[in-house]
């Protein structure tokens, strides 16, 4: 667990660190990578442009030493900024700025190969393909995807960019034999794999909201609704995992139950501030509210209502909401 206050602390530490060795020591390493670490599990107990602000600021600390720091050191120190970029762009892609995104995950992509962090590039590559997704660009999202397959180890890695990065281009593409047969293999690397907490981890909440995505992408409703739930089951409440399945379960059900599906979106709104709710909870949201655009329900009237009026992440001048 970790406060509001705690947050920026792991900065100032890492500040001390590089005013006391400003060329760089093994234990300004460790503790970058101690930073990462902290950053990724909890990266969900933040508002994202706050957790952005704090990410950017320690990279920018790190890259003060990497001039002058000695080969090995430098090297580490150029892995855990690898890592920071990976974080920044998630950030930046979970505050609607796609393009922050790519930029962030290019240079995550770059030092992973550069420093031969296998992890990070698959990882970055996974991200990658999500980026690409979201407008709609399937040939670079699939190559991406596969490349990230090509340096992800055996296992859990696995089953996150089979379930994560290549399923929803299959789904978009309408290749449901070829999704099938991912949804199958993901989800038997899933049945023994042991789940990874944070932002670079990976567990069977996440991979089950993969696959009811690509479900309802497929039009198949009902096993979307299926597989929505079971995500529900297993994320922790009120979290953004459980945002995320609650609202692909409304998705599933506008169509037969348009009542009961902007009820859920509604207790999304409830529960999660505005300042907390990612641009892929928005975006849910807005494919809802447009799918129950001219339902006469209370319920749907209202959640219209609210999505009119719900702030932007990011204001015109810039500022996070």
């Amino acid at each position: 667990m970790t406060t509001a206050s705690g947050l920026p602390a792991i900065r100032e530490s890492v500040q001390w660190a590089v005013l006391d060795a400003p060329e760089g020591s093994p234990a300004l390493v460790a503790l970058a990578e101690a930073a990462v670490e902290h950053y990724a599990l909890n990266y969900s107990k933040h508002p994202p442009a706050v957790l952005l602000e704090e990410v950017q600021g320690t990279r920018s600390l790190l890259s003060t030493v990497v001039t002058a720091a000695d080969r090995e050191t430098a090297q580490g120190i150029r892995r855990q900024v690898g890592w920071l970029s990976a974080l920044l762009g998630n950030l930046a892609y979970h505050l609607d700025d796609r393009t922050g995104a790519r930029a962030h995950l290019t240079l995550a992509s770059a030092l992973g190969e550069s420093t031969q962090e296998k992890p990070l590039i698959a990882w970055a590559s996974g991200a990658l393909a999500m980026v690409a997704i979201a407008r709609e660009d399937w040939e670079h999202a699939r190559r991406h995807a596969e490349y990230g397959l090509q340096h992800a180890p055996q296992g859990l890695r696995r089953g996150q960019l089979l379930g994560w990065a290549l399923l929803p281009t299959f789904a978009a593409l309408k290749r449901a034999p070829e999704a099938d047969n991912v949804i199958s293999e993901s989800d038997e690397i899933m049945r023994s794999a042991v789940e990874l907490p944070g932002r670079f981890g990976y567990d069977r909440a996440e991979h089950r909201l993969h696959v009811a995505e690509a479900h309802l992408t497929l039009e198949r409703f009902d096993r979307a609704a299926e597989v929505a739930r079971e995500s529900i089951a297993a994320a922790p409440a009120k979290t953004p995992a459980w945002a995320a399945a609650t609202l692909v379960l409304a998705l599933a059900e506008a169509r037969d139950a348009p009542d009961q599906a902007a009820g859920r979106a509604l207790g999304v709104l409830d529960l999660i501030p505005p300042a907390r709710l990612r641009a892929t909870a928005r975006d849910r949201l807005a494919r809802l509210g447009r799918l129950l655009d001219g339902s006469t329900v209370a319920s749907a009237t209202e959640l219209a209502e609210r999505l009119r009026t719900l702030p932007a992440p990011i204001r015109a001048d810039g500022t996070a909401a």
